[in-house]
């Protein structure tokens, strides 16, 4: 597989998601996804009306994360959180499912949840990317939840938010878009940090990545 740089620059989420990050590190992920043209910056969510005025005038989005890292806060916190965040400038809204409920087998509880997030950011036609944290469930679990997040009405299924056990693995994406079919949209994140890490994660089927090495693996992509 061989993409050029510009064209792998826009399967990317740039993202810059830790606790510790300050405004001038916020400031140098604006910078760095503005110069390549990144598909969005992602940021937790106090940081969303910063991104979205340095992202001004590009088409970049603005991307955000809900109820994250662990999925277990209520449906009406992670509303809260979605409504507000989209307030700010929000163009993409990525949820951490209830973990525990999948788990339990409360499927009806996963997708009430999703679908209050869903209905809240496509009213304001946003994205919403659902995050199932493949690292804590069975491949059942990983097809099961792949299929409650189209039920619940979202636009993309993600593998793992980059704070659990592990992160992205093409074997994931494989059984999620085994689960989901050709046409729904798959993310795949967390411990991508190469070039061909990235190629094989797209020949699996994601069709967006959530890095934090995106210039790296760019810089590698202009060199082939």
């Amino acid at each position: 597989m061989k993409l050029t740089q510009a064209q792998l620059a826009k399967y990317m989420d740039h993202t810059m998601l830790k606790p510790e990050a300050t405004a001038e590190m916020i400031d140098k992920a604006i910078a760095e996804a503005r110069k390549y043209n990144t598909a969005s910056v992602c940021i937790n969510p106090y940081w969303v009306k910063r991104v979205h005025e340095g992202l001004a005038g590009t088409d970049i989005n603005t991307c955000t994360v809900i109820g994250f890292p662990l999925g277990a806060t209520s449906t009406e916190s992670k509303v809260f959180e979605t409504k507000q965040a989209i307030e700010d400038g929000a163009d993409e809204v990525d949820m951490v499912i209830n973990i525990g409920e999948l788990k339990g087998g409360n499927d009806d509880a996963v997708v009430a949840d999703i679908k209050a997030v869903a209905d809240a950011t496509h009213e304001k036609g946003k994205i919403l990317k659902v995050i199932i944290e493949n690292a804590l469930l069975t491949d059942e679990e990983k097809a099961r939840a792949s299929k409650l997040t189209v039920k619940g009405g979202a636009d993309f299924v993600k593998t793992s938010t980059g704070f659990s056990t592990s992160g992205a693995k093409v074997e994931d994406v494989k059984i999620m878009r085994e689960a989901v079919g050709p046409d729904f949209k798959i993310k795949a994140a967390g411990g991508i940090h190469s070039l061909q890490e990235a190629y094989d994660m797209i020949e699996a089927g994601a069709n967006r990545l959530g890095v934090s090495a995106s210039v790296q693996i760019l810089e590698e992509a202009a060199q082939q």
